[in-house]
């Protein structure tokens, strides 16, 4: 097995979330961690105070006693650090193979995947799996809010919970024993052709697990539910259709609330309520409670566990000041957008909707589910698309997705400079109303910034 004695491991871009995962799993294994990353963040400083050495900076001379040298797909082959492990003949791994490492020491791994609200799946069910007393490791890309904003630990116990990222088809390399299937849409398109090259990916991955022994799947999610005929394992289905193996229903939700009705293969179970917002929140509740319900977990644990559950940081994150409600929410996708603004529906005010684009190719793909994304939102500002390096597609750029957006009907404004988004709003946002930032750190710098603002504004009057 992959690092099964202690190691000096160096993780390339340690900061980003779902490295600095894998390192914090490695810190717990007894393994020695060290890493380099662009810029400080939270991430980085809670890492120092865990034990590892992180650099700010990417240098050769960085890999100073590395015995394993690892990167995520984000990391260009030019960079000096990579480039110094491959001509010194180090042991170069793919962060997806480390964390198949890691659950590969599980007797009981679960990996969920999906376009969206995967990293809300895989939280919700360690919660659940904390509340049946099972004390679960985890491994996921984001924050959990009832674990101390904590991305990852290791436990003494036997099962563990991953976020396993179908990005860049390095989802091979990693091998839960239960796979929930959350949905599959197109998205990451700059290395997928296609929606059919996604599912051909993940049923590649799952029917080449020797160790995978159930696949739960999303019945009411078309990309998902296409794969169930072409896969080897066992499957359960989940959703809000009666004839789902695990079924929600009398569903309702509220701005900052979600209930249901559980039923297993047709038996009532009983009512769970979560202090979440939106129907996408239920969906992914009960794609956790299928999953905890094939792993043993009973109805109890299910209600308790989801009754305290408060997410990812940066999920309908919440902050309010000067009288306005001010959301921030990570994600870019059109579906995800629109399943958010619903939710914001069920609150009071205006919504004005500030979103950052990502990748020619996304809005090339999507660009009609982009231009009905935001008709639940009264106002959508947009700002500057983050091109993560790709190459230009003729005619696809910000003004063309304002454009189509707004030949749908939405009200439209397009400030090219983030820093002008700010007195925008102070002009445009009133008493009362929310206003919903998607997209990465960034833009959630620049709403802690306007909701300090708004706090000193009010504290002048």
């Amino acid at each position: 097995m992959l690092l099964d004695k202690p190691t000096h491991v160096h993780l390339i871009g340690i900061g980003g979330i779902g490295v600095s995962g894998v390192a914090r799993a490695l810190l717990r294994r007894g393994h020695t961690v060290s890493g380099s990353d662009v810029r400080e963040s939270q991430l980085t400083t809670a890492l120092r105070s865990e034990g590892a050495t992180v650099v700010i900076g990417h240098h050769a001379d960085n890999l100073a006693g590395a015995e394993v040298i690892v990167h995520s797909t984000a990391i260009p082959e030019t960079n000096p650090e990579l480039v110094a492990a491959r001509s010194g003949g180090l042991r170069v791994l793919h962060r997806s193979e480390v964390l198949g490492a890691l659950l590969d020491g599980f007797p009981r791994a679960v990996g969920v995947i999906g376009t969206h609200g995967k990293g809300t799946v895989s939280s919700a069910i360690t919660t659940i799996l904390e509340a049946a007393g099972e004390d679960p490791s985890f491994i996921i890309g984001g924050l959990l809010e009832n674990f101390g904003k904590i991305n990852a630990r290791v436990t003494g116990a036997d099962i563990v919970v991953a976020e396993v990222d179908e990005s860049d088809g390095s989802l091979t390399n990693v091998r839960p024993t239960l796979a929930v299937i959350n949905n599959l849409e197109a998205d990451h398109l700059n290395y997928y052709d296609s929606l059919e090259h996604v599912q051909d990916t993940v049923v590649a991955a799952l029917n080449g697990n020797p160790r995978l022994e159930l696949v739960v799947v999303n019945a009411e999610d078309a990309g998902a539910r296409a794969l169930i005929p072409r896969l080897n394992a066992k499957v359960v289905t989940f959703g809000r259709h009666p004839e789902a193996d695990c079924a929600a229903s009398e569903t309702r939700a509220g701005i900052d609330f979600g209930e249901f009705d559980l039923a297993w293969r047709g038996e009532k179970l009983g009512h769970v309520r979560l202090p979440l917002p939106g129907l996408y929140n239920i969906d992914n509740a009960v794609a956790a409670s299928a999953a905890a319900l094939s792993l043993g977990v009973g109805i109890d644990a299910i209600a308790k566990g989801l009754a305290v559950f408060r997410g990812l940081e940066n999920r309908f994150t919440v902050v309010r000041a000067g009288g306005r409600q001010i959301v921030k929410d990570y994600i870019s996708h059109p579906t995800g957008i629109r399943r958010v603004l619903e939710a914001a529906r069920q609150g009071e005010g205006r919504i004005t909707a500030v979103f950052k684009p990502y990748r020619f190719t996304m809005i090339n793909y999507l660009q009609d589910d982009y231009a009905e994304a935001f008709h639940d939102a009264d106002h959508t500002i947009i700002t500057e698309l983050y091109t993560a390096g790709e190459v230009p597609i003729p005619g696809i750029d910000t003004e063309f997705l304002c454009d189509k957006i707004r030949s749908r009907g939405p009200k439209v404004t397009y400030i090219q400079e983030m820093d002008d988004i700010i007195p925008a709003l102070h002009e445009a946002v009133g008493l009362g109303d929310q206003v919903i930032f998607f997209g990465g750190d960034d833009l959630f710098r620049l709403a802690d910034r306007y909701a300090e603002e708004l706090s000193a504004r009010e504290g002048a009057r």
